[in-house]
């Protein structure tokens, strides 16, 4: 799907400023990450396991990364051993820490390392890649984003099949233009703290996808 001129800018634009402009911000941000940990160490209750969550994810091509961000939610479960709703795990410090965005800060590192960059398809769960159809597989032809296209459009307030055409008009449409439109719509996104839950009220994050009918 992609163009030459695409990979092109990819290759010497993109990956390049992205690797340098991570870099950057994990030293000037290195505050508000030891503040972040502290407070999570507390308000998790976990010590050191209650700071970061990491999941596999697919990346370009559906290769597998290991995704990380700040833990929001505690681990709290039932009589069953079963976790709590989402809802009923995030805490006070994770909700603000959710709705600034600052839970994904240490995707900073996914950047350095080349397997994430700051503009791209969000990096979902690996037990959707068999669920797409044959054009919503396409938004793996790019490396997933810390934001995206169907981020600064609705985010988890859009359905599934609205967030995929989001993402492949992002693959088909990438480019300097497009990642400054997505980046300055971002901050506008982080500023008003818009689109940061569903608005059913009933989860903390997106409902699951089931495949496209």
């Amino acid at each position: 799907m992609l163009g030459n001129s695409q990979k092109i800018y990819i290759a010497f634009v993109k990956r390049p400023v992205g690797f340098l402009g991570a870099l950057s911000a994990l030293i000037l941000l290195s505050p508000v990450f030891i503040t972040t940990g502290v407070l999570l160490y507390f308000a998790n209750k976990n010590g050191m396991k209650g700071i970061f969550f990491t999941q596999d994810r697919p990346g370009k091509d559906g290769k597998i990364f290991r995704l990380i961000k700040f833990k929001t939610m505690t681990d709290e479960r039932d009589a069953d051993g079963n976790l709590l709703p989402d809802a009923d795990r995030l805490t006070r410090v994770g909700k603000f820490i959710r709705s600034t965005s600052i839970d994904e800060l240490p995707q900073l590192i996914n950047i350095l390392k080349g397997d994430m960059a700051f503009i791209g398809p969000r990096p979902l769960l690996v037990q959707y890649l068999p669920l797409y159809n044959d054009v919503q597989r396409h938004r793996h032809d790019v490396v997933p984003g810390m934001s995206g296209w169907a981020q600064v459009n609705g985010r988890n307030n859009i359905s599934w099949e609205k967030k995929f055409e989001y993402d492949i008009h992002y693959v088909r449409n990438i480019g300097l233009m497009m990642d400054l439109k997505v980046f300055f719509l971002t901050i506008r996104k982080v500023l008003f703290r818009e689109d940061i839950n569903t608005t059913t009220g009933q989860s903390a994050t997106m409902d699951y996808f089931d495949g496209t009918n």
